[in-house]
């Protein structure tokens, strides 16, 4: 029996090809449309100059106002939960930028950027987990796959806000020449962690 060899004519593979090219292409814009939408949190940037040091915060801001009822949420212990890891915002995970060393919390961070996340309570013994992987979306947090990214947990102190604060806020407050203050607030309690410039 003759077999013959198949050929493929080259119009055929390039029209494949390029129908493959549209296809990937066109799931690719689909999806992200998709997370564009799902977005009901807007997005913010807090930075401030500490000493030398430029430091700058990435993350999401959600309101207590539900986005799809205008119901008002309980948030602490509630929305987040008391006890598990938060992604300290909404969307992708909340992102710290350093240009120069600090200690926060006691521990010694280097320059760079760093995803934050926290672990709420309602009294003392909070985290704040710091994680040298950036990039992924906020929740929810594998903490098994994650330890091999955790640089550190350091303590977080909780007060009440002096009155309620309607859309999540992260600040950077100086407290020093070279020390400042991060604070995470929403609702009517915030939570906050001191740092300084490395010498």
């Amino acid at each position: 029996m003759l077999v013959l060899p198949l050929v493929i004519p080259m119009k055929l593979i390039r029209l494949l090809t390029l129908s493959t090219v549209a296809a990937l292409v066109g799931t690719t814009l689909a999806i992200g449309q998709t997370q564009k939408k799902a977005r009901l949190s807007p997005a913010a940037v807090v930075s401030a100059r500490i000493g030398g040091n430029e430091i700058k915060i990435n993350y999401g801001r959600p309101h207590t106002k539900d986005p799809k009822t205008g119901e008002m949420r309980k948030i602490w212990g509630g929305l987040v939960p008391y006890g598990e890891v938060w992604r300290t915002g909404a969307n992708e995970a909340t992102v710290l930028t350093i240009s120069e060393p600090i200690v926060i919390g006691g521990y010694d961070l280097p320059a760079g950027k760093y995803s934050l996340f926290t672990v709420p309570t309602a009294g003392e013994g909070a985290k704040l987990i710091i994680n040298k992987k950036t990039g992924q979306w906020g929740i929810p947090y594998n903490e098994a796959h994650e330890k091999e990214n955790e640089l550190a947990r350091v303590d977080l102190k909780r007060a009440a806000t002096p009155e309620s604060v309607e859309q999540f806020t992260i600040s950077i407050e100086p407290t020093g020449a070279e020390s400042g203050q991060i604070r995470f607030a929403w609702a009517d309690a915030y939570y906050s962690v001191d740092f300084k410039n490395k010498d």
